[in-house]
């Protein structure tokens, strides 16, 4: 048998709220979404003025960093032509994101979720979604 740590609705929202904030104080308005431990998605917003097109791209992002326990930026590096990992970005039906913007959530050694964030540029994406991680960890 297998114990398995994951964010609920309640972490999610901690988490929404975090990076709500930086995105406000940042002015730029994002799709953010939490994933569980397995990519399963637990919460979503889509702040007034996040792009439509970002709204599946924040899912994705969270997707691969929960599901891969790997932040999407650390796959922009490793997937460029003559890279380890070229190409990767087509895997998973292209659900798999290699653009900033997704973190895995851990506890200790444990993933216990993820983050992506979407709608601005790749680094104020990154800011928001450590914001969101940053808020939960704040409450253990």
């Amino acid at each position: 048998m297998i114990s398995v740590q994951r964010l609920d609705a309640r972490d999610a929202q901690v988490m929404i709220a975090g990076a709500r904030a930086r995105a406000e104080e940042i002015g730029v308005p994002m799709c953010i979404a939490i994933t569980d431990e397995g990519g399963n998605l637990v919460a979503f917003e889509r702040m007034d003025g996040g792009k439509v097109t970002s709204i599946t791209i924040a899912i994705d992002k969270s997707f691969t960093a929960s599901g891969a326990k790997r932040a999407t930026h650390e796959y922009g590096t490793a997937s460029q032509p003559g890279s380890p990992a070229y190409g990767i970005s087509s895997a998973i039906g292209g659900r798999l994101m290699v653009v900033g913007g997704g973190f895995p959530v851990m506890v200790g050694t444990a993933c216990v979720g993820g983050i992506g964030v979407s709608s601005g540029t790749a680094d104020q994406d990154m800011q928001v979604a450590q914001a969101g991680v940053e808020a939960f960890l704040s409450t253990l």
